[in-house]
């Protein structure tokens, strides 16, 4: 899977994320919050170690109810599930080594 460039408008419902198979890595951000567009470089660099993963990107805001499922309160909030269970989350991710290690969590062969 690539690396999403873009923010979803319209956020999957909670059911659909908890029904995910595999490992995916969902950010919870806005793109014009300045820690979001720092991180891309971070996220770009993290992924190419990790295709296997998928990314759903998605545009937060106060209410919107994916975000607030996973108590989002700060971004980019990067939560990391395998089969659809939490595994592990960063927020405000400063180096790529901490997302890689965290996408090595998830992104185990089965």
């Amino acid at each position: 899977m690539a690396m999403n460039e873009r923010y979803a408008t319209i956020e999957p419902p909670r059911a659909e994320i908890d029904m995910l198979d595999g490992p995916a890595m969902l950010e919870f951000g806005s793109p014009w919050c300045g820690y979001c567009r720092a991180a891309q470089s971070l996220l770009t660099a993290a992924f190419s170690d990790h295709p296997r993963v998928r990314h759903v990107k998605i545009a937060d805001a106060s209410g919107r109810p994916l975000g607030r499922s996973f108590k989002v309160k700060l971004w980019p909030t990067l939560v990391f599930l395998s089969d659809g269970r939490e595994v592990a989350r960063l927020v405000r991710p400063r180096d790529a080594s901490t997302i890689r290690n965290a996408l090595a969590l998830i992104d185990i062969a089965k």
